[in-house]
């Protein structure tokens, strides 16, 4: 199941990755002797990264693809980094969650599909925007630790964090003021 391009950003070369997921999907699956995975393609990646892929609740995989990557490298994005992507799909279905993500499992997935297993990619990134996460103080009684607003909120809403040294809970430092 495939979502619809996102419109503006090269809605033909985002039809591209999308057929090439599928093929490198379908040859693992050929190869393994398998039914492919369910799996999403959506072109909503932001930042600095190419690509991710996301193991949903239902158990189907979605791919994220940076679509401002795609537009700037599509040869070098459409060779590496769908392949990339597709391979940790494969690896997280065959081998579980838990495997290493460019372990030698996910390194044998990527020679099958012909491409050489390169962990990151070196594209050009100038000008594209990254979250920056808010930073709090957060303590134990053994350290200080700096929290993302991701994890502030969570401990705010009722999670548990602990420190992995003594055990304790981390308790917010007196010195940020809440926002």
């Amino acid at each position: 199941m495939w979502s619809k391009p996102k419109p503006g950003y090269g809605i033909d070369l985002q039809r591209q990755a999308e057929r090439l997921t599928n093929r490198f999907l379908d040859l693992a699956a050929q190869h393994f002797d398998a039914e492919p995975e369910a799996s999403r393609v959506c072109f909503d990646l932001q930042g600095t990264s190419a690509g991710q892929v996301r193991i949903l609740e239902d158990g189907e995989y979605l791919v994220r693809y940076n679509p401002r990557l795609l537009e700037r490298h599509p040869r070098a994005f459409l060779s590496q980094t769908v392949p990339h992507e597709a391979a940790h799909v494969v690896t997280f279905s065959l081998f579980g969650p838990r495997v290493p993500p460019h372990g030698h499992e996910w390194r044998a997935i990527m020679a099958l599909f012909g491409v050489a297993p390169e962990r990151c990619h070196n594209y050009r990134v100038e000008g594209l925007q990254t979250q920056r996460l808010r930073r709090y103080d957060y303590r134990c009684a053994c350290r200080t630790y700096q929290l993302t607003s991701i994890r502030h909120n969570r401990i705010r809403s009722g999670q548990l964090y602990r420190c992995k040294q003594c055990g304790q809970s981390l308790e917010r430092s007196n010195s940020d003021s809440d926002p």
